[in-house]
């Protein structure tokens, strides 16, 4: 990735008053629909399954052909801001993701969906840094720290209302709208940013794009994601097309290693390694938020497939954490300025891993406040997680490489997201097969309760239907339960992984 223009010591007159506000609100809402999209169809997944007529597995290639389409263009922001301006990216893109919304809302088929998803992602992908970046541009230097806030903000809440958007609208108007809203909000933000940053300085440069490091880059990425999306429909390796793509899956990844190491100009600089404390937060936020992912999805589908909940209720279920999270933005804000971001990382982190284990002491009687309260008190961890652990990689490097580091950050965080939703449901499938097969094995009495089903006027098939039933519900209740527990543990990882860091505070960076 090439140096963003910023890092070329280009100087942007900063913008003041009313036109700074709408400037910021216009660019903060780009990156708000963008992350907004890793989670507004998480809760819709049966519906959209069941319209396309596809099993809930399959329905998943939504989530993860935007979010893996998403990290395949992070890194490639660098060479496009430097290659043809950075407004001129954001803007493009920001009208391109209008478009390619309306396309998937008026899909027929999952091929379609998944198709639109994916020109979604590869669209979406560079406004999350850009929009960052131009924050700071627009923003005078003394009120960086509000352009960060704001950034931050739209980056938290956009998950979070997510699934209450897509429960409602889902239920309300039906799944396609979950695509056809952003549309007029996504060129009126384009064209609102286009107007007021117009005349600003756009500096471009001459750049080359690291071709082969990109090819590679999608071979190894794309065949891992097939497999973990197919392995779990196709016996895993004892299917021929599943061993095929772990052999490219890893040599692919094994050849863009060596070619990203010694590339003049790759297109990810995995040099940035080199630093303790860039290594330390970003693995912390890959696997911290992959697991924090992983939570997102598997609870709404578990609350539809298990409990009865409809989307809005299961969304309303997941999404209200953002409550307190708003309340308690503004206080870690502070708080990042004074104390060791370590130790507010870690104790968000951990607090994570504890709404989830809390979770595990989950049975079928489980109403819906008793849903809620974990969810609820999720906010404020999440909010001490995700606020300081960026600035802890950025701190860890030089100014130019900051630009590289932000695009490595962001493309590990986007592909955790996208490898945990496979990994989850593909484990959440398998204890829920094995569990029932456990219960099955345990059972002694299941013909005398059929008999008694019988007996009290239910017909004999009806009654074995409706052991099945049971059978079924509780296993996947143990295995919803297993999978939280299996998320608090990369949690409670998570958590001591951000102590390799180098101490640093909000005032230091």
């Amino acid at each position: 990735m090439g140096a963003l223009p910023d890092q070329l010591g280009v100087e942007t007159k900063p913008l003041t008053g009313p036109a700074l506000l709408v400037a910021a609100l216009a660019i903060g809402a780009g990156n708000f629909l963008v992350v907004l999209d890793t989670t507004i169809a998480n809760v819709s997944v049966p519906t959209i399954a069941g319209s396309l007529g596809v099993s809930s597995s399959q329905g998943s290639w939504v989530i993860t052909s935007y979010a893996v389409a998403e990290a395949i263009t992070v890194p490639l922001t660098g060479w496009l801001a430097r290659r043809f301006g950075a407004f001129r990216v954001f803007i493009t893109c920001y009208l391109a993701f209008a478009a390619v919304s309306f396309l998937c809302g008026i899909s027929q088929s999952l091929g379609m969906l998944v198709g639109g998803r994916v020109l979604l992602g590869l669209v979406g992908g560079p406004i999350m840094p850009l929009s960052q970046m131009l924050l700071l541009r627009i923003f005078p230097r003394e009120k960086a720290t509000a352009a960060a806030i704001l950034w931050a903000m739209t980056t938290l809440v956009a998950p979070v209302a997510g699934p209450i958007l897509g429960g409602i609208i889902c239920d309300g108007v039906g799944w396609p709208w979950i695509f056809h809203l952003k549309v007029p909000i996504a060129l009126a933000g384009g064209s609102i940013a286009l107007l007021m940053t117009r005349g600003l300085p756009d500096p471009t440069g001459p750049a080359r794009i690291d071709g082969v490091g990109l090819a590679l880059l999608i071979v190894w990425v794309g065949a891992l994601q097939i497999m973990l999306d197919e392995g779990r429909n196709h016996d895993w390796f004892a299917a021929e097309e599943i061993r095929i793509l772990a052999v490219v899956a890893l040599i692919g990844f094994l050849a863009f290693l060596i070619w990203e190491l010694t590339e003049e100009n790759p297109i990810v600089d995995l040099k940035i390694f080199r630093h303790r404390g860039f290594t330390a937060a970003a693995i912390t936020y890959a696997a911290g938020f992959g697991a924090f992912f992983a939570s997102v999805v598997i609870l709404p589908l578990w609350l539809q497939m298990n409990m009865g909940y409809t989307a809005t209720w299961a969304g309303y279920a997941t999404g209200i954490m953002g409550i307190l999270a708003l309340i308690s933005a503004p206080i870690v804000g502070r708080l990042v300025e004074t104390i060791d971001s370590r130790l507010i990382v870690s104790v968000g982190i951990l607090g994570l891993g504890t709404m989830n284990a809390w979770r595990t002491w989950f049975d079928g009687d489980a109403t819906f406040l008793d849903m809620a309260w974990p969810t609820l008190l999720t906010g404020p961890f999440m909010v001490m997680f995700f606020v300081p652990v960026t600035g802890l990689a950025m701190a860890s490097v030089g100014p130019e490489e900051q630009a590289n580091a932000a695009g490595l950050s962001n493309f590990l965080r986007t592909l955790a997201g996208a490898f945990a939703t496979s990994l989850v449901q593909t484990g959440w499938s398998d204890a829920a097969r094995r569990e029932q097969t456990e219960l099955v094995g345990a059972m002694t009495g299941q013909g005398r309760v059929i008999e008694g089903m019988t007996a009290g006027g239910m017909p004999h098939d009806q009654a074995v239907a409706m052991l099945d039933f049971i059978v079924q519900g509780q296993s996947l209740l143990l295995a919803t339960l297993e999978m939280f527990g299996v998320i608090t543990l990369v949690f409670a990882c998570a958590a001591t992984l951000i102590w390799m860091a180098p101490r640093g505070t909000g005032a230091a960076h």
